[in-house]
């Protein structure tokens, strides 16, 4: 779980020094949606990791 969370926090940071400018303007677009279609995001978000990872363990990823 620790490696997956690692991942995660490598993946942001390449983004944001990557790509600040992009990652400013994304962070505004979603700071102006409405709480519906941000809690939608979060779910399917949400359901496609669990699937991941669900795959990752029963393949012996």
């Amino acid at each position: 779980m620790l490696l997956v969370l690692g991942g995660a926090l490598v993946a942001e940071g390449l983004f944001y020094a990557l790509f600040p400018d992009q990652a400013r303007r994304m962070v505004e677009m979603v700071g102006q949606l409405p709480p519906e279609s941000l809690r939608i995001g979060g779910v399917a978000a949400l359901a496609l990791g669990v699937l991941v990872f669900w795959l990752a363990r029963s393949l012996g990823v």
